[in-house]
């Protein structure tokens, strides 16, 4: 008998059996077609078909469940293998009686099975799938499974994440379609729960590289999806790597092996003992299959009771069946598609149908049976029974860890009431769960306390100078010495002192004493207080300076003559001032308006702190700084550095020059010369040494308090010293009682003193002029010479030939000496007098 002509008479023996059966009954059958891989690559059907018929007796002896029906199993042997598959299902689709619903096994097939069943309005319902492709609603419309997806580990790992305060995960996954849609799952799951994945890593067969790159990347909470043998190859080189111990947790999926690590595998070269050591702490997180609570579901059974009930039906050896870990699940399949028909048999008979009606082409049951099989809820062997929006099992997750290399269960996640039941028995080496990175302490670096306070004693100390000096130059402005140092100019360069020196305090200021939004305005009254004090201070004394070498340092004569009438005129020496004071005032206004200064910051090289601890130091320096922070600097700098540079030449040209005009103008070039040093080393020091506070405040805060007490101390100790000494504000204080008037001046007593000398030289002119005249007259009357006279004459006398001159020369007499030479008709300017010369012929 041919194969075609006996599977024809099997087919017509089983339809005259269920319908003898029918009648015997009074039941009408309900036919679901299945496939149960009874070999293969996953033999599932073992025990899977076992629990599917227990589940059919218990169906059908229920009265309140399809109580006019009987369900029916028609079923065929799919070898897990989509090519027998599709062979079955054609028998199942195109045979007599029609199936009102299909239950595949192993995901390949469910697969082929799902996507071509939309075609015949048929739902399908599968008990061992776990790939999550199947959760495409797109592409498998009708397809329901009570074998939850893969990616339900994922929903577990997230509440672990969040239990253990994990923010950061780096993931590493072997290459196939299975793990790389679990994986997908698990970052838009994540990403929800504001989770990053840092690090992501896959291999095909050797992890060499990639465990090598997760130790590069720091990572420390790591998922690894790969199957047994591959576990193996990454957790040798895991333990190659030190990624182990207690900085570091694994996740894996727990349906591997309990003593997986300890199998001897020629793929790898690391000992058992070495393998031990590196898994030791992961945590696996297994889909419960079987109820752990021992409570009676649906069928009135409890989890126990039916695997004693399915293990005597499978006979000896029960361990070594396939399929016995999803048995339960094929259990409450059965349960699952009979509450369904249930509840739409009842839904339909208020439309005058019956399920009977159903055929290939009837929509309208399709939809009420997907309708009800959606709304599926209900206590199994295997746990609650629901079903997502994708059709996927919602199903309980057991987590377990690694201690001691004995698996021990930590916990139980309900991904369907977000319910995490926690045994508190979780140990982790380092006695805490690690941290998901190294944990960064920020620490800011501040001013050192002794320096910004002996620095702010010197400052308070030279602005107390500050107003001395400048008390003492307001009482003394009256006397004629302190009148003659312009103590305008000088009272302003004492104030520019005194706020250049106040800029000291908020230089040392930082994050120590201010709050984080009082910075801007520190920032602000550094630079307006130095700036403002330098353009007072400098520019007073730059003004003088300036003065003295316009008036003073012209060589030629009639310049100088010109220059020995000109007066001082104060009013354009306060104009100069007021100008570089101006100036100032409107750069430093357009820097604030334009871009201002904020707090920066700036970060440095991470430390690791002494001791074994699983942190690192980051530290922070505030800086004040704005958008277009050097080019404001370029400025300033620029300007102030050439006022400084012109300073310097100004006082080396007038070093020589004496007026009593400004009678302090050498003291002014010696503080121009040490404050323009100062400045031009400084300057250039402190941004240099910007990234070190103490030394950049050392060196700035230094440079103003030395500028200023040099320039408070050589412009007015002195003049201190010179009144205390010489007692000159009394002296002046008694000629103001005598005369009862003050305005006695340098003027007036040089014009006294000139008038005496004129009237002197006038009295002495006269006297030589009436003495010339008697000479003359001498001369006159003896114009006879002797030459032997003259031979006689030593000192160069008026040549006389008679002799006679013996008796009109007088050597004691000097202007005899100086008028009388050889010829007489000349003067002997050599041996003279050339002051009493001049006198004589003025």
């Amino acid at each position: 008998m041919s194969p075609p002509l006996v599977m024809s008479v099997s087919l017509c023996v089983s339809v005259l059996t269920l319908l003898l059966c029918t009648a015997v009954s009074g039941k009408r059958a309900l036919h679901v077609g299945a496939l149960f891989p009874m070999s293969g690559g996953w033999p599932g059907g073992q025990a899977c078909h076992p629990a599917a018929q227990m589940a059919l007796e218990d169906v059908n002896n229920r009265r309140d469940i399809l109580p006019e029906y009987e369900l029916r199993l028609i079923h065929h042997d799919s070898q897990c293998d989509p090519g027998q598959a599709t062979r079955h299902l054609y028998e199942l689709l195109y045979n007599d009686p029609i199936k009102i619903m299909l239950m595949p096994g192993c995901s390949s097939v469910s697969t082929l099975v799902a996507e071509a069943a939309r075609m015949w309005h048929l739902i399908v319902l599968s008990y061992g799938s776990s790939s999550p492709a199947l959760s495409n609603r797109q592409r498998f419309p009708t397809f329901f499974r009570t074998h939850p997806s893969a990616t339900l580990h994922n929903p577990t790992r997230v509440q672990l994440f969040k239990k253990w305060g994990w923010t950061k995960i780096a993931t590493i996954q072997q290459t196939t379609e299975v793990f790389t849609s679990t994986l997908d799952d698990l970052e838009e799951r994540v990403k929800e729960a504001g989770i990053e994945i840092t690090f992501r890593q896959s291999f095909f067969s050797d992890p060499t590289v990639p465990v090598k790159n997760l130790k590069r990347q720091d990572a420390r909470i790591i998922v690894g999806l790969f199957y047994e043998t591959e576990a193996r190859k990454v957790f040798c080189e895991v333990y190659k790597e030190r990624l182990f111990g207690k900085k570091y947790v694994w996740f894996l999926i727990g349906w591997y092996a309990d003593n997986w690590f300890k199998t001897p595998d020629p793929a790898i070269n690391c000992t058992i003992e070495e393998m031990t050591r590196a898994v030791e702490g992961h945590v696996t997180t297994e889909i419960v299959m079987l109820n752990p609570e021992n409570t009676r579901g649906i069928s009135n059974m409890t989890s126990q009771e039916f695997m004693e009930k399915l293990e005597r039906r499978l006979g000896t050896n029960p361990e070594e069946t396939g399929g016995l870990q999803e048995a339960p699940l094929a259990y409450d399949a059965i349960w699952a598609l009979a509450l369904a028909l249930n509840k739409t048999a009842h839904e339909l008979s208020k439309k005058g149908l019956r399920l009977e009606d159903f055929n290939y082409n009837n929509n309208i049951i399709s939809q009420e049976i997907y309708r009800a099989m959606n709304s599926s809820s209900f206590d199994g062997v295997s746990g609650h029974v629901v079903f997502d929006a994708s059709g996927s099992r919602m199903a309980w997750t057991l987590i377990e860890q690694l201690q001691g290399g004995i698996y021990k269960k930590i916990g139980y996640y309900d991904s369907t009431k977000d319910n995490l039941s926690w045994y508190n028995n979780d140990k982790w080496i380092g006695g805490s769960p690690p941290a998901d990175h190294t944990k960064v302490i920020i620490t800011f670096r501040y001013v050192s306390q002794k320096l910004f306070i002996s620095v702010s004693v010197l400052a308070g100390l030279g602005i107390l100078l500050g107003f001395i000096c400048l008390s003492f130059n307001i009482y003394n402005s009256h006397v004629r010495y302190i009148q003659n140092s312009q103590p305008h100019l000088n009272n302003v360069t004492a104030a520019g002192c005194i706020l250049a020196l106040a800029a000291v305090f908020p230089l040392g200021l930082d994050g120590h004493h201010i709050e984080t939004w009082h910075f801007p305005l520190v920032c602000q009254a550094r630079i307006w207080l130095l700036g403002l004090g330098f353009s007072l201070a400098y520019g007073s004394m730059f003004t003088k300076i300036w003065w003295i070498h316009t008036a003073f340092t012209k060589k030629d004569d009639k310049k100088e003559r010109r220059k020995q009438s000109q007066t001082l005129e104060p009013w354009k020496l306060y104009t100069t001032v007021s100008l570089l004071l101006g100036l100032d005032v409107v750069t430093l206004g357009i820097w604030q308006i334009v871009d201002p200064l904020q707090r920066s910051i700036e970060e440095f090289t991470k430390e690791e702190p002494r001791g074994d601890l699983d942190v690192l130091i980051l530290p922070q320096l505030e800086h004040c700084s704005s958008l277009k922070m050097n080019t404001w600097l370029g400025i300033v700098y620029g300007s102030k550095g050439l006022l400084l540079l012109l300073g310097i030449f100004l006082a080396y040209e007038t070093k020589s020059v004496s007026t009593e005009k400004i009678n302090d103008h050498r003291a002014v070039g010696m503080a121009i010369y040490n404050v323009a040093v100062l400045c031009l080393i400084t300057a250039p020091v402190t941004m240099i040494l910007s990234s070190q506070q103490d030394a950049s405040f050392a060196f700035s805060s230094l440079a103003i308090v030395f500028s200023a007490y040099i320039t408070l101390v050589v412009l007015f100790v002195p003049k201190m010293r010179r009144l205390i000494t010489r007692g000159e504000w009394q002296s002046e204080q008694q000629d103001t009682l005598k005369t009862g008037s003050s305005t006695n001046n340098n003027e007036e007593e040089k014009s006294r003193l000139l008038e005496r000398e004129n009237q002197e030289l006038g009295r002495i002119i006269a006297e030589k002029e009436e003495r010339v005249m008697e000479l003359r007259q001498q001369l006159r009357s003896r114009r006879t010479p002797s030459v032997a006279t003259r031979d006689n004459c030593s000192d160069n006398h008026y040549p006389n030939s008679s002799g006679a001159v013996s008796s009109l020369y007088q050597p004691g007499l000097p202007l005899a000496r100086c008028l009388v030479a050889e010829g007489g008709d000349k003067l002997g300017r050599n041996s003279c007098d050339g002051s009493r010369v001049h006198l004589l012929y003025k």
